[in-house]
């Protein structure tokens, strides 16, 4: 800001301050809530300006506490614009041009869209995706909120009974499908003892858990049981926001236990059931690493029986090295996530208006 002589300030603040007694003055009568409004902050920038001509600062005291605040932001703002936000950008721009990461780039407009409807992989791995979620999403929310419902009660060990179940979520992956693995050994395995010695299942008639058209069922058993200790832990918060009120004033109503459930638990956990399905619904279009450690063999490589979007994009990306093929069924999933999450939120958004 220039310097200014003392002549050219009075000037200047004279200025602005017939400028703040007739807005002060149209304030007073003015009608319009919207107008008033945008006054009352053209009033507030004007007495900013004066405070700076009469104190000479370069910056208000507003100016400096918003430049205090993005310097505590800036550090991550930097990063996840340097390591996200510029990446997601150019995947996008990446869906319609062809590049191989050592070519140069050309021009594939919806070329890329188009090879999609052919891929016959591509669609086994929609399929298996969108199968794995129609199953993951509702077995695991229905697991958790049971286990949370039992587990709120006063049974004897519930502390212990709580670890043990949220204990697969923070076990390492890599051991726990390890274990599963060993579980469902079509020869070796527990499961397919009891079935050949219990229920008399022939040796060749006996499941083959991770191959053919049983691996999404192991999947999507694998997950529910892996996730639902965390989101048991959700539910349980949620259940001890209920007011204890509520339960009183439904049993002197002649309430049994299922009208509880269904007319004070379920209403009240309405918002927790919406996040836990959200975030359900999103990491079950991501999985990639259950897919890999439970059907992907000794080689690491999925069958189409098996395969998932997030696998292919890796495959076509990092081994095939289609780096924009691979973008194009990457903004495929994410309008799959995107249109998935509006409906949710839309369906909620309703239910709380109803």
């Amino acid at each position: 800001m220039p310097k200014m002589d003392e002549a050219a300030k009075a000037a200047k603040i004279e200025g602005l301050q017939e400028k703040l007694t007739g807005l002060i003055a149209e304030v007073r009568t003015e009608a319009d809530i919207k107008k008033k409004r945008r006054m009352i902050g053209e009033i507030g920038n004007l007495n900013r300006q004066i405070d700076k001509i009469k104190s000479g600062r370069i910056l208000s005291r507003e100016a400096k506490r918003d430049l205090v605040a993005y310097s505590f932001i800036a550090p991550n703002f930097i990063g996840f614009c340097v390591f996200t936000l510029i990446p997601i950008i150019f995947a996008f721009a990446l869906a319609f041009l062809k590049w191989d990461g050592s070519n140069p780039i050309e021009w594939a407009g919806i070329g890329n869209f188009l090879k999609l409807t052919d891929d016959t992989f591509f669609r086994a791995a929609l399929i298996n995706t969108i199968i794995y979620c129609v199953g993951t999403v509702p077995l695991t929310m229905i697991a958790s909120l049971a286990l949370a419902i039992v587990l709120n009660q006063k049974v004897v060990g519930r502390g212990i009974f709580r670890t043990l179940s949220f204990f697969p979520y923070v076990a390492s992956l890599v051991a726990i499908t390890a274990v599963w693995k060993m579980l469902f050994h079509p020869s070796k395995g527990p499961i397919n003892s009891i079935l050949y010695n219990v229920f008399h299942v022939a040796q060749e008639d006996l499941p083959q858990w991770f191959t053919g058209g049983l691996v999404l069922f192991s999947m999507i058993l694998f997950s529910m049981w892996k996730y639902m200790g965390y989101y048991m832990v959700i539910y349980l918060a949620g259940l001890q926001g209920i007011s204890a009120e509520l339960y009183e004033a439904a049993s002197l109503d002649g309430a049994n236990t299922w009208n509880k459930f269904r007319y004070v638990t379920w209403p009240q956990l309405s918002s927790t059931t919406f996040f836990v399905v959200v975030m359900l619904t999103i990491n079950c279009f991501k999985v990639y690493d259950v897919a890999i450690m439970l059907a992907g063999g000794g080689s690491g490589e999925l069958t189409t029986s098996s395969t998932v979007l997030v696998y292919y994009i890796y495959q076509k990306a990092f081994i095939d090295w289609d780096l924009g093929y691979s973008s194009a069924v990457a903004m495929v999933l994410f309008l799959m996530v995107l249109l998935v999450t509006i409906i949710q939120f839309r369906g909620q958004a309703k239910r709380e208006r109803a």
